[in-house]
């Protein structure tokens, strides 16, 4: 069983590249889809090879999701403000490469990713086997996912704060993508000063 949560720091041999890289990306509002605050680049940095490097770190064989966001950039400044909250990942498995500079990691106001626990239900995940879906009270999994994700996801009441998984320059998160989560708030007030993250959304292969 893959672990819940994985945080791998140092993870890239040259972040200030990939930083470089996510940077010179095109942020495009006219291209954006998606109830996320901020901005994602309109395309991907390549990935290869922290798909190979994930792979062996959790013994198994994991590349690109179909029809996600992997290896696209994402900036949020503080002024930036979303559709939806809480939310599940369309994947295997998620991770998350912080970008954003040292000095900016440590502000006060800089946040990485939020995890919660659902206040009605006590869920802290979508179960995934059919026992457990139904110990929550649900005949089917998209019914739960339309009750408690769908439905709470821009109530922050609902919702009770179980972690923060601090941002750090080059830090690598992995976890499972029905956890409910969310990003902590954007910083900065322009690209190169605002919260800067690398998506990755994993298949299992």
């Amino acid at each position: 069983m893959l672990p819940s949560l994985s945080i791998i720091d140092n993870f890239l041999i040259d972040p200030w590249a990939a930083r470089r890289e996510a940077l010179a990306l095109n942020y495009d509002p006219a291209l954006k889809h998606g109830n996320f605050p901020g901005l994602n680049s309109s395309a991907p940095l390549p990935t290869d090879a922290i798909d190979a490097a994930v792979s062996k770190h959790l013994g198994i064989n994991l590349a690109s999701a179909p029809d996600t966001n992997h290896g696209c950039c994402r900036v949020t400044r503080k002024s930036d403000i979303g559709r939806s909250g809480v939310h599940i990942d369309p994947a295997y498995y998620s991770g998350i490469l912080y970008l954003s500079k040292p000095d900016d990691c440590i502000r006060p106001a800089a946040g990485g990713t939020d995890f919660f626990r659902h206040k009605r239900t006590g869920l802290e995940s979508v179960p995934r086997d059919a026992a457990g879906i139904q110990a929550a009270g649900y005949t089917d999994i998209n019914l739960l996912i339309d009750d408690v994700v769908n439905k709470d996801t821009l109530s922050p009441a609902r919702w009770e704060r179980t972690m923060r998984v601090p941002i750090r320059f080059n830090r690598l998160i992995l976890f499972s993508p029905w956890q409910f989560h969310n990003a902590a708030p954007g910083f900065g007030s322009k690209l190169e000063d605002s919260r800067l993250v690398m998506l990755l959304f994993f298949a299992k292969t």
